[in-house]
């Protein structure tokens, strides 16, 4: 095995580690000298270990998919994470603070595919194989000590993806109106955030592009089924026990309910 394989491996390994016992990594230098080549191939290796415990793909998610998140990390596109079949938390389910660090949540915009995705096709091919859309809840939660991250450090931990519930999901209608609907988040009884789905990229079909681009470039696959979390539409905020709730003007609500002591 090549020296800059076993280390990509070993950097992975502590990133499974530091998830799966909940102690964060306090000194992620090494995390951050990757380029963003090697971050994602970190990533993939990552999410293998999880697979080869039969935690398997499920979809993918997207950040950065706001222009000020843009400019605030010095890039021009979204990133892209995976999402694992044991981050699904049923909508109207529960979920303990106890699986995380410091985490946090947000409200998106979830697309759903109806086929295989051509890589090889036009940038409007992903669009065309949407066939449902719904809201969304996302759990943040970064292995990296005080939640702080560069681009090739957020990569290689995988966005920072924790957890996920889906709504109803509706038809996609790739001419209808997504583009400014409200947005609400409420956790723990209280409404923490509101906001429009404009924030994502002005409108969320809007990351789809993006994500057959990078899909193309960094050795993503897009499956029949797969799910994929269109990135934030209001600042993410701090998971608390309780109650959480998204909620988006003419697609509904989804809810889970927030068990337990974090761990850190």
């Amino acid at each position: 095995m090549r020296d800059s394989e076993h280390h990509g491996r070993a950097l992975a390994a502590r990133l499974d580690e530091a998830q799966s016992t909940g102690i964060p990594i306090e000194d992620s230098t090494d995390f951050e000298r990757l380029s963003l080549d090697e971050a994602y191939r970190m990533q993939h290796c990552l999410i293998r270990r999880r697979a080869e415990r039969g935690d398997g793909p499920v979809g993918v998610k997207l950040g950065f998919t706001s222009k000020a998140k843009m400019l605030q990390m010095g890039v021009d596109t979204v990133i892209v994470g995976s999402l694992t079949s044991s981050m699904l938390i049923e909508d109207g389910g529960s979920v303990s603070l106890d699986g995380f660090i410091h985490p946090r949540i947000e409200p998106e915009i979830a697309f759903r595919l109806g086929a295989d995705v051509d890589l090889d096709g036009d940038d409007a091919a992903l669009l065309n194989d949407i066939d449902g859309v719904a809201p969304a809840l996302e759990i943040i939660d970064s292995r990296y000590a005080g939640f702080a991250f560069t681009l090739s450090s957020v990569v290689a931990d995988n966005t920072s993806a924790s957890a996920f519930a889906v709504g109803p999901w509706q038809r996609f209608n790739r001419d209808g109106d997504l583009e400014n609907r409200a947005v609400r988040l409420v956790v723990g009884d209280t409404v923490r955030a509101v906001g429009s789905t404009a924030a994502i990229l002005g409108n969320p079909s809007r990351v789809l592009p993006f994500l057959l681009r990078a899909a193309r470039t960094h050795g993503f696959t897009l499956n029949a089924g797969d799910v994929i979390l269109a990135g934030a539409a209001t600042a993410a905020t701090p998971l608390v026990e309780g109650f959480a709730e998204a909620r988006v003007a003419g697609l509904g609500r989804t809810a889970i309910t927030v068990e337990g002591v974090s761990r850190g």
